[in-house]
């Protein structure tokens, strides 16, 4: 069953990423299982919304696809243990696996402490773009080139940070440990707590000259081309993720995602309904009388409907399979067309006598 995160927390749909990491501190402090009256189901339900709520990716996925969206590929675990000795143990914050952000951030905010990194690579952030496609490309699948201008790793340093035939030296900050100690003051008394060194990001080592192009990060601000894919029978408003196609990580880190929101456009002719299409087709009225063989053009072909003699304008007709592609090749939707008949703009002498006559016959 789909859960309401939003309700968990106790915010609407609209909250700010303040309100929701607000609502959450309050949250976990009243539920944490090792303080007196804390409740572990409800500490777990908590820690499940804000590990959803509190990443924006996660966030849009869940808006589209409710708390389910991890069987399509989003992912995540809400069944993470915490207790104050997790919080406060020697060697920092263990989360139980929690990415980039989250807990930590939370925590880091109540009790002024953070956690030890044993290496300075940082993942680079993720990109997020729309594309516009036309209901044809969303049916047959489309290839787009597209130009972003994003982090690369730096081709001068090759990445390192540092000025070409120079090299690394110990960090002075930290002596080359790679962190720094710091006293945290809690209720429950003072504590000492590591953090990562902020002059080396945890390396233990800093360039001994920065890159002239980069200034010691190791990334630079490029324009690229970017090849991307979409596949048949994509929906508008659905998501794409290129994993590691998105800004690179600072000191080596592994790049980012790039997530592509795609909204297909409105075609001219056919009307859209999941994987339905609808189109209507006006005919002469003596094509409804008599019968007739109407030529339609769908995206892949030509076909031919056949419309029985005496067809009300109005009737819909049913074509299976003659819809849009499905998603990952699981069928083909179906074609509904509806015939109407036309009115005429003008007529000439003879179409008014005929017609004339017909008035006289009641028809």
């Amino acid at each position: 069953m789909s859960k309401n995160y939003y309700d968990i927390l106790g915010v609407n749909k609209n909250a700010s990423d303040t309100e929701i990491k607000k609502a959450y501190r309050k949250l976990a402090h009243q539920y944490h299982p090792d303080k007196k009256g804390g409740d572990e189901s409800k500490f777990k339900e908590v820690n499940e919304a804000y590990q959803v709520l509190g990443d924006q990716q996660k966030r849009s996925q869940y808006d589209q696809f409710g708390s389910t969206f991890n069987q399509s590929g989003g992912g995540f675990s809400g069944s993470q243990d915490f207790s104050f000795d997790d919080i406060f143990g020697q060697s920092g914050f263990s989360f139980g696996g929690s990415q980039g952000g989250g807990f930590e951030d939370i925590f880091s905010d109540i009790f002024g402490g953070g956690r030890r990194s044993n290496s300075s690579a940082k993942r680079g952030s993720d990109i997020q773009i729309e594309v516009e496609i036309t209901l044809r490309e969303a049916h047959k699948g489309v290839s787009k080139t597209i130009k972003l201008n994003k982090d690369e790793s730096c081709n001068h340093c090759s990445g390192s940070g540092a000025e070409p035939s120079y090299g690394m030296k110990i960090c002075s900050t930290c002596d080359g440990s790679g962190a720094i100690s710091q006293q945290i003051r809690t209720m429950l008394g003072t504590f000492a707590q590591k953090q990562t060194c902020p002059t080396c990001n945890g390396s233990g080592k800093i360039p001994e000259k920065k890159c002239s192009k980069c200034n010691g990060l190791g990334i630079t601000k490029n324009k690229v081309d970017v090849d991307i894919s979409i596949p048949a029978g994509i929906q508008s408003g659905q998501t794409l993720e290129i994993p590691e196609k998105g800004n690179a990580g600072s000191y080596g880190g592994r790049s980012g995602s790039i997530y592509i929101s795609v909204r297909v456009l409105e075609d001219k002719y056919f009307r859209r309904n999941g994987d339905d299409l609808y189109l209507t087709k006006e005919i002469p009225f003596t094509s409804l009388v008599f019968g007739d063989k109407i030529n339609i053009e769908t995206f892949d072909s030509e076909i031919i409907l056949t419309v029985p003699k005496f067809t009300k304008s109005g009737e819909v007709f049913k074509l299976r399979s003659k819809g849009m592609n499905k998603l990952y090749n699981r069928g083909i939707g179906d074609l509904y067309i509806t015939v109407k008949s036309v009115i005429p703009n003008s007529l000439n002498s003879k179409q008014k006598q005929l017609l004339q006559e017909l008035k006289k016959e009641g028809l």
